[in-house]
């Protein structure tokens, strides 16, 4: 007669926070404004405006965008603002950065907004693989956030996890 495995992790009270489970769907889509630059490099208040006046601003439907300028011109802040005020009503979100920076930023918002009162004196998992672009950072904001109900974070996977934090 053969012992029947047991699956002491699913009989645990550990309880995995994937972070993967929280990705919003939607177009990611960088717009860089060095196309509108005279020469790549210098703004032309004048000419930015018309650029922007012109442009079809109905292909960031519902997207997630990332406005930047790849090459190294200074570009005023204003800039920035105005294309911001254009993809309002449009765009789901949209941040001056990068690609990594627009994802940051929604996990920020998503996780500031997380009901963590269901974790209260739990014993968290933070799961750390993801199929999907989780940045780096949004461990950190999730683990600041669980820390003042959680009763301990891990990071991992049961069977390997990584102590960060056992409340005393």
């Amino acid at each position: 007669m053969q012992d029947e495995i047991v699956n002491k992790v699913a009989q645990s009270k550990l309880i995995t926070f994937n972070l993967e489970d929280y990705y919003p769907k939607g177009n990611r889509v960088v717009l860089d404004i060095k196309d509108w630059l005279f020469e790549g490099f210098i703004l032309k208040e004048k000419e930015f405006r018309a650029f922007a006046d012109a442009h079809d601003w109905s292909q960031y439907e519902g997207a997630y965008v990332a406005m930047q300028c790849s090459t190294d011109a200074i570009v005023p802040g204003w800039a920035y603002l105005l294309l911001s005020v254009k993809l309002s009503g449009i765009a789901k979100k949209a941040i001056q950065g990068t690609l990594v920076d627009l994802e940051t930023s929604i996990y920020q918002s998503i996780i500031d907004n997380i009901d963590v009162s269901e974790y209260q004196d739990k014993l968290i998992i933070i799961k750390g693989c993801s199929k999907k672009p989780v940045p780096a950072n949004a461990y950190l904001f999730l683990a600041e956030r669980l820390k003042p109900v959680a009763k301990s974070i891990m990071y991992g996977e049961a069977c390997s996890s990584v102590p960060l934090y056992k409340r005393k």
